[in-house]
């Protein structure tokens, strides 16, 4: 807890300066021109991941459904944001979005996630807190609201994304009850110096400034981001500014034990002019959102493992605005949380065939929210602390050359809701002609959040935890020599105890109630195949069906995209599909929409490319969120520098 503390309270102190910092550091450790060759590990990230059970692991043998998108497809797509990238590159996911920049909070924010229909908003305006948002295998949500923070999540400090396409509750508990998006960070692999600046302007006053620097000296390694984006907004007072910094240091005892810490700050000011029938004025936000953590990892031939502790913590100041006609608010909404845990996990091989992992997890959050008055009043609306505690552990077993099993379980103790037992289990089978099939029966489990519990109402204090079944059949194969790739899955979810605003059946107004029933089932499906050394091509492909209908999540979402690269240039483009997406679930309002992306890069110099990108070419006319026209075709420009 004093570690906590005082880690905090550097940042409070020191948050200012980050910035600048950042930016000071990358210049500086650019100046050494000995600019070599980024020869990281190559490996097919289709085929080693660490999300599904926590050490690397070869992806055939584990039963769960698991997309990857890499750096080359990040950098390719030239998007400051995560989320869009895995809109247009996973089955299954969505996310919400009110513009050309920016998520914000609160009233009007968008930036929820779904994944087959879990995660996102149940009703209008709740959050994300039942799909888990990882860095580095750390949490990520919120210790009142219980929601990760879209605007944090940038994209020059990924180096891939994996995604767990269903319940993860196992490993990673709460609110991994859709299912987990882990955010692997960059790390220079080999000795050298390698510094990215990337900088671009566009539609609507758009700017957006990121620079990367890593480093790898013997044992020693680092890798440093900084960002500042903004834009003015397609509607009026829709203005957005962020500022962004990570530091990520690395220390190789030897080739046995690592050790390496990070943090993680953003501040971002965003205003909201409500939706278009119902309009606010001075709906503005000013957030803080920061994480830290420290990991010892051990990696031996037949065990490997990880000791981590790591905290997050926020400032939040919103101006919750006024509809015209009315009085301006004598008061600003304010509020500070923390999250903070630590996690031990140690896998180990005892024979062949075989892996076993142990892992142990507490988790401490919570904090406080209060309306400040102009007049130095201030109202608490909560101040609340939780604990949770968990041990699990997954066995994995290869029968024969062409069969794994895996099975799992999780014991979960949280200090208001009580005892949790989730277990899952599944099957791999390899085929000849490098193919699987993979079936899989997960429990997922989501606590209520303090919001939920006891912060604004409909609140209630007696909620239980949400839960649900979720059952896969998947199949994968590759083909001519590896360039092509496929799968496809089906899936049901039954779920219950899903919280929602209902009529107070004790007094008049609303309660949040354990009273919601999920049932979805459908089909996802995808395709890569490199054509030659020039043209490559994917698709992909997710239908929903929804017994009870669920906000921001499509029934049908169709995306096919071509790359294409020769010499210094570099073009590629993508249509996405989407049918069936509920804006509103009171007027069962629905949207239809094709949006058609393109950009092209041509690399100047060595050190040196430009680039444009286009998005909703066609001028699509639609809403993602009801009342939030989405911006007609928007374009960018920028150079890209890579020494």
């Amino acid at each position: 807890m004093y570690l906590c503390t005082m880690i905090y309270s550097i940042y409070t102190t020191m948050a200012k300066k980050t910035l600048l910092f950042t930016l000071i550091a990358v210049m500086l450790a650019a100046m050494p021109a000995t600019a070599q060759t980024d020869t990281t590990r190559n490996i097919l990230m289709n085929d080693v991941v660490v999300t599904g059970t926590r050490n690397e692991t070869d992806i055939r043998h584990l039963p769960m459904t698991i997309s990857v998108v890499g750096r080359a497809q990040i950098e390719q797509d030239h998007q400051s944001s995560i989320l869009p990238v895995l809109n247009t590159q996973v089955p299954g996911f969505f996310s919400t979005s009110r513009g050309v920049m920016g998520y914000g909070v609160s009233t009007g924010g968008s930036g929820q996630m779904s994944m087959r229909g879990i995660g996102g908003p149940a009703q209008a305006g709740l959050p994300t807190t039942g799909l888990l948002v990882l860095i580095d295998g750390h949490p990520q949500y919120m210790g009142l609201m219980g929601h990760p923070l879209a605007d944090a999540y940038q994209s020059m400090l990924v180096e891939r994304v994996e995604v767990v396409r269903g319940p993860a509750s196992v490993l990673y508990g709460s609110n991994a009850m859709g299912g987990v998006v882990n955010i692997v960070t960059r790390r220079m692999a080999v000795d050298g110096i390698k510094t990215d600046i990337d900088l671009s302007g566009g539609s609507y006053g758009t700017f957006k400034g990121e620079a990367a620097n890593r480093i790898r000296r013997g044992k020693f390694s680092s890798t440093i981001t900084a960002s500042y984006s903004r834009t003015d907004g397609h509607r009026t007072d829709m203005g957005f500014e962020q500022y962004g910094g990570y530091l990520k240091l690395g220390y190789d005892f030897s080739q046995r034990w690592k050790l390496w810490g990070d943090v993680n700050i953003t501040h971002f000011n965003a205003s909201n002019p409500g939706a278009t029938y119902q309009p606010y004025i001075d709906n503005d936000q000013r957030i803080t959102r920061g994480m830290a953590s420290l990991a010892l990892e051990n990696h031996y031939d037949r065990t490997s493992g990880a000791l981590s502790l790591f905290v997050n913590w926020g400032d939040h100041y919103i101006n919750d605005g006024y509809e015209p006609g009315d009085e301006p608010l004598d008061y600003r909404f304010n509020s500070n949380d923390q999250m903070l845990g630590v996690s031990w996990y140690q896998s180990a091989q005892f024979f062949k065939g075989n892996r076993v992992t142990v892992g142990f997890d507490y988790f401490h959050f919570g904090g406080k929210a209060w309306n400040q008055f102009f007049d130095g009043r201030r109202v608490i609306q909560a101040d609340q602390r939780q604990d949770e505690v968990a041990a699990y552990a997954d066995f994995r077993q290869d029968i024969m050359p062409w069969l794994t099993i895996d099975a799992g379980v999780r014991f979960d103790h949280h200090s208001h809701t009580g005892n949790q037992v989730i277990p899952q289990a599944g099957l791999a089978f390899r085929l000849p002609g490098n193919s699987e099939v993979k079936a899989m029966a997960s429990r997922g489990f989501r606590n209520p959040t303090i919001r939920e519990m006891y912060m604004f109402p409909p609140q209630n204090p007696d909620l239980e935890p949400e839960s649900l079944w979720n059952y896969e059949l998947s199949y994968t194969g590759r083909g001519i020599d590896n360039r092509l790739t496929y799968s496809a899955n089906l899936f049901y979810i039954n779920g219950d105890n899903l919280i929602l605003r209902l009529p107070n059946p004790n007094k008049s107004g609303m309660l949040n109630q354990n009273s919601g029933h999920i049932e979805n089932f459908g089909a996802e499906a995808a395709v890569d195949f490199a054509i030659n050394r020039h043209w490559s091509v994917n698709a992909n492909y997710s239908w929903l069906h929804m017994e009870n209908p669920v906000l921001a999540s499509p029934e049908h979402k169709l995306y096919g995209g071509a790359s294409f690269t020769h010499g210094r240039w570099n073009a590629s483009t993508g249509l996405q599909y989407v049918k069936g997406l509920y804006t509103d679930l009171d007027t069962h309002q629905q949207e239809e929409f094709v949006l058609w992306n393109l950009s092209a890069s041509f690399r100047a110099t060595k050190w040196l490319s430009l680039y444009v990108r286009g998005e909703n070419l066609l001028a699509q006319k639609y809403e993602i969120m009801a009342g939030y026209p989405m911006p007609r075709a928007t374009f960018m420009g920028g150079a890209h520098l890579s020494f």
